[in-house]
């Protein structure tokens, strides 16, 4: 799993999405996979790797399919294609980040319940949250967490900006931002603070659990490959390598040709009859009185 990745890469996609996706559906999206599974997770002592990434289990929530799922769903739900395209495009980036660990996803499910991972570093779920963040923050997931901190201020820190966020942000989900003002009383400063909230949380989590890791626990930092080393990690993506790359070749295939299929037949249609955000209609040159 990702730590604080998962904040960082938002204001990343953000930055390259623009405004025909929400960023609350982003983030959402990145949270999902996570959401209703974590905590089932660290009571999962006996097997809780295979209990989060595999089957059976809740691993389907790390799989493409997943995504596809709910973008789908929100979409005849509510029409919204910011909010569909923001859900799948968070959900996959979620996805793609946690093949780093040594538990992988499965991300051809159902077609093929194979797990891929590169095995970066340790999946420790069965060492409870604590010793899983430090575990995380000890190997090349603090890293991870530190080279999106960084992508995004080198490259998308634009994205924090309060032009930025008027009239990019607020205009691409121009009805929840609205609702979320009159909700909590919030000023112009409230609500950029509350946007540009989530980027500090994530930097807050990076620092404390390293600090925790280091002075607390004091575990051994080892950021290498498959590290740390001083605990044992899961390795989900087993057997021999030809019936691995079988396995995801099919499932592969498999899941190109039923997204094809899906979009002949319920896909298009939904996305036909959605709506786009007044902005995306009108042209990026529209700019929201927000008051």
């Amino acid at each position: 799993m990702s730590w604080a990745a998962h904040e960082f890469e938002n204001y990343f996609i953000q930055k390259h999405v623009g405004t025909k996706a929400s960023f609350i559906a982003i983030c959402l999206g990145a949270f999902l996979p996570d959401l209703f599974t974590k905590p089932f997770v660290y009571e999962h002592t006996t097997d809780a790797a295979h209990f989060h990434r595999g089957w059976p289990g809740v691993g389907f929530s790390h799989s493409l399919m997943f995504g596809v799922a709910l973008a789908l769903l929100i979409l005849a739900v509510t029409k919204s294609r910011s909010w569909a395209l923001g859900v799948l495009i968070g959900q996959w980036a979620h996805v793609l980040t946690d093949v780093s660990d040594t538990a992988g996803v499965m991300i051809f499910f159902p077609f093929s319940t194979q797990n891929v991972s590169i095995s970066m570093w340790k999946h420790a779920a069965g060492q409870g949250r604590l010793g899983d963040a430090a575990a995380y923050y000890s190997g090349l997931g603090g890293i991870w967490d530190f080279f999106w901190f960084t992508m995004v201020l080198i490259f998308a820190r634009r994205t924090l900006r309060a032009d930025y966020f008027w009239s990019v942000v607020v205009p691409a989900d121009l009805k929840v931002w609205a609702w979320i003002r009159r909700r909590w009383y919030l000023s112009d400063n409230g609500m950029l603070v509350l946007y540009r909230a989530y980027f500090l949380y994530g930097l807050s989590r990076m620092i404390a659990w390293f600090v925790y890791a280091r002075f607390d626990v004091k575990v051994p930092w080892q950021p290498v490959w498959g590290g740390p080393n001083y605990i044992r990690g899961t390795h989900l993506m087993t057997g021999p390598w030809q019936h691995v790359v079988l396995s995801l070749t099919v499932g592969g295939i498999a899941f190109v040709a039923f997204l094809y299929l899906l979009w002949r037949t319920v896909g298009r249609r939904l996305w036909r009859r959605g709506i786009d955000p007044e902005i995306v209609e009108r042209g990026s040159g529209l700019r929201v009185a927000f008051h």
